[in-house]
């Protein structure tokens, strides 16, 4: 049924009636309800101007004489609301809008903990696409520029060794893996469940993604964020961490990965994803050999910084200057707006551009 129709079934001059027949046809994830809410609050207030009426609160349900049909949409709509949990206010929320930008921009550290659960639940249902790749392998394809030689020659058998129809082929295109790396040290604590909740979504959107942690170890996530249960995923990944908020050794950590994950890992073009603040207790030389290393065996190295969404910011300590010379990418990710500029990032990584580090200031 479509809306439209669906308005013909009830008081257009009922904003409750209006409502619930509206969201019934528009309204199909539970998260969505309190967008629902205040977009339809917009368009009521603008219905009432035209109609040279105030805006009024939504009435009690009207009561129907038995003796008469009631309309199939009622009836479910009646029958819905019976079975709601909470009773739903359809009242006054001229603000809920802008509260929804503003949270867009607010920096993780600072989120209530009603906002917190907004912001995981927006994360939960992001999803993530990644450049492509072409790889050596050819498959059939009749937009392909090359010739299928085996297919023409199998064709032409069949009509005395004339070939009489062409076969093309073309290169076979994959998705890059992606491997996320996070920093869960202490001076990390205020982003890691939101940053280990955007692994879980990636996770869940690409395939052949990787995940690790690290302190001052490497912890492999990966299997922890199959878990279809994201609070349950992120329980059991933060549960096989032993260094957790504790120090950072960036160098030693990356260490580890180069030697044993890496080469299982990095194949086929990977997209490489740290997260970190960049602050190194550890050796710095350590540290620059480890990143070189890193680099030299991914298409991308990403760096995402926090701190570096802050206005006054600059990369002054020694582990973010000795990192910055082998990041390909310095990116911030300190709110739902990074997180959303991050997505449409990985859609356009088809070519690898250096980061401009003379357009970087580094003092102290």
């Amino acid at each position: 049924m479509e809306l439209s129709e669906a308005w013909t079934l009830v008081d257009i001059g009922n904003r409750e009636q209006v409502y619930y027949a509206t969201r019934t046809l528009l309204v199909s994830r539970y998260e969505h309800l309190n967008l629902f809410d205040a977009l339809f609050n917009r368009f009521w207030r603008k219905f009432m101007l035209h109609q040279k009426t105030s805006a009024q609160k939504a009435p009690h349900a009207p009561r129907y004489d038995r003796k008469h049909h009631r309309p199939l949409l009622m009836t479910y709509m009646a029958e819905k609301a019976q079975q709601d949990a909470q009773e739903i206010e359809v009242g006054d929320k001229s603000g809920t809008f802008s509260d929804i930008e503003l949270l867009q921009q607010k920096d993780f550290s600072e989120l209530s903990p009603d906002e917190l659960n907004a912001v995981k639940q927006i994360i939960a249902d992001m999803r993530w696409n990644v450049s492509l790749r072409e790889t050596r392998r050819f498959v059939p394809d009749n937009k392909g520029q090359r010739l299928h030689m085996r297919k023409v020659l199998a064709t032409s058998v069949k009509h005395g060794g004339v070939p009489v129809k062409f076969e093309y082929q073309a290169k076979k295109i994959k998705q890059r893996p992606i491997v996320l790396i996070a920093d869960i040290s202490g001076s990390m604590e205020k982003y890691s469940r939101l940053v280990l909740q955007f692994f879980y979504c990636v996770s869940h959107s690409l395939k052949n993604v990787e995940a690790f942690v690290f302190g001052t170890r490497m912890t492999r996530i990966t299997h922890a964020l199959k878990i279809k249960n994201i609070d349950r995923a992120v329980q059991e990944a933060t549960r096989d961490v032993v260094d957790w908020s504790g120090g950072t050794r960036i160098g030693e950590s990356l260490q580890t990965f180069n030697r044993q994950w890496s080469r299982r890992v990095l194949r086929r073009g990977a997209i490489a994803i740290i997260v970190s603040d960049g602050w190194e207790r550890g050796d710095t030389n350590l540290l620059r050999k480890e990143m070189r290393y890193l680099q030299h065996r991914c298409h991308r190295l990403i760096w995402l910084n926090p701190l570096s969404g802050r206005a006054t910011y600059q990369p002054v300590v020694s582990g973010m200057q000795t990192a910055l010379e082998y990041v390909d990418d310095f990116l911030p990710i300190h709110n739902l707006q990074s997180l959303s500029a991050l997505a449409e990032h990985l859609k356009t990584l088809d070519k690898p551009i250096r980061l401009q580090h003379s357009d970087v200031t580094v003092s102290g």
